[in-house]
């Protein structure tokens, strides 16, 4: 197996100038020569005759390293040539012999994974330290701007922008409806930034698949339009196609969140791994919402991540029983409704460096709010409106203002303004119709009740 670049005096660094460098050899990879062999035969079985070219996009291996392995595949009569569609080997058109047919299902009976070429463990460990979100830097104005569409206590900014500084664990709580979970999204795209994700990682022979469209978005436009073909022939040599670009991930789990989904998720038929939840947020963030309302006991939960919050590596299982360690390099952001010494006891909250009480709105904060949701729905503003809310339904029913009021009070008055053929416009018979359906018309101890007992 040639090596197409010399190595330099300090040996191959596969991170030079902050990108993963495009490997030349097959030690560059990581990876064994016959690991990648029989990659090369998997998909070439399941997706049939392809040329070098269409070869070097599905594995996302420069086609001069993959050639060494194309000519060792003719040799052993694996594979064989059905043509050409131009000039030199990238062009000509590979196909599997029926040797090399078999060969390629029995691999499968072990790993049938097909896709972009894994990097080993080990690097992707070195790499998400390199990237670790501790190295990002929020300032004091970046919080002030990020969170200027929420209508927030400066008290509130000045203890969130620490805690998002810092990437350590933060714990946000209070009544539902006052934006803990709009807090914990903007806290994450405040952190900003990008960084490279291997699509798959090897670990032992085996394959993770650590990418995923639903929380990972790439940089390039190419690559997010599914055309990452013509970009990969634009720039083959910019970085290592094993990996993908993307922005910070921002991971949100919410009450479906189970043990099973914290640990490997073994695909039986595929014979490959889905990373967890908290690998897929590496260098990122990390939103546990509705804690406490998952399917499990939220101390068990807790207590799963109490080596990863104090150490910043978790341990995963293969299903043969072999356990390895993992980065965990994310933020992790818990937002509950419910009272934190309801959930877990004070020895477990000391580990969770930040405990942020997100209080309801204030009379000139609701104010505020109640204004920027009529600006975004097309109406004019009147004090009038507020103060009847006010009068009519807080104060009579003893229920506290939240944050998420005056955008579903208007969004049930123009439902009713639709529903009567009537003007969009702040009436009170309106307002009263839309609060009426609501809050329900609860009695005041009920209410109470259901607010904590505050009045």
């Amino acid at each position: 197996m040639r090596n197409l670049r010399p190595q330099e005096s300090g040996g191959y660094d596969p991170f030079a100038d902050g990108v993963p460098v495009v490997p030349e050899s097959v030690q560059d990879t990581g990876l064994s020569a016959e690991f990648l062999m029989d990659l090369m035969l998997r998909t070439l079985y399941v997706h049939g005759a392809a040329t070098g070219v269409a070869l070097t996009e599905m594995l996302r291996l420069p086609f001069p390293l993959l050639d060494d392995f194309l000519l060792t595949l003719q040799t052993r009569r694996l594979l064989e040539l059905r043509g050409t569609t131009g000039h030199g080997r990238s062009a000509y058109v590979f196909d599997l012999t029926t040797q090399g047919r078999n060969r390629a299902r029995e691999t499968m009976q072990t790993v049938a994974y097909v896709g972009p070429a894994p990097v080993p463990l080990a690097t992707y460990r070195d790499w998400c330290e390199r990237q670790s979100i501790r190295n990002a830097q929020v300032s004091r104005e970046t919080v002030q701007n990020g969170l200027s569409w929420l209508v927030l206590d400066p008290a509130l900014l000045e203890l969130l922008g620490p805690a998002v500084n810092s990437a350590k664990s933060v714990f946000l709580h209070g009544e539902s409806g006052n934006g803990k979970t709009a807090i914990a999204e903007t806290m994450a795209r405040m952190v900003g930034g990008s960084m490279y994700l291997p699509y798959a990682v090897e670990v032992g022979g085996e394959v993770l698949i650590l990418y995923d469209p639903v929380h990972h978005r790439p940089v390039d436009a190419d690559e997010a339009a599914g055309a990452s073909h013509r970009s990969f022939l634009r720039a083959p040599n910019d970085y290592d196609r094993r990996y993908v670009h993307v922005e910070r991930p921002v991971v949100l789990v919410g009450g479906e969140l189970s043990m099973e989904q914290l640990d490997l998720q073994y695909d039986v038929q595929a014979k490959v791994y889905q990373a967890p939840f908290q690998m897929k947020a590496n260098g990122g963030v990390l939103i546990v919402d509705d804690f406490g309302r998952q399917r499990v006991p939220p101390r068990d939960l807790l207590n799963r991540w109490i080596v990863p919050l104090e150490r910043r590596v978790d341990y995963l299982t293969l299903h043969t029983g072999i356990k390895f360690p993992v980065p965990f390099e994310c933020l992790i952001v818990f937002a509950t409704n419910i009272a934190p010494d309801h959930l877990v006891e004070e020895a477990f909250l000391r580990r969770i460096h930040y405990k942020i009480k997100v209080e309801g709105p204030n009379r000139a904060q609701y104010e505020e709010i109640f204004r920027r949701c009529c600006e975004e729905r097309g109406l004019t503003y009147a004090a009038t409106a507020p103060a009847q809310i006010y009068r009519n339904f807080y104060e009579r029913l003893g229920i506290d203002p939240r944050g998420c009021h005056p955008r579903d009070i208007l969004e049930h008055m123009l439902d009713i303004a639709s529903y009567r053929n009537q003007a969009r416009k702040l009436s009170a018979d309106l307002i009263d119709a839309a609060c009426s359906s609501y809050f329900l018309e609860l009695t005041v101890e009920h209410a109470r009740a259901q607010s904590g007992g505050r009045s």
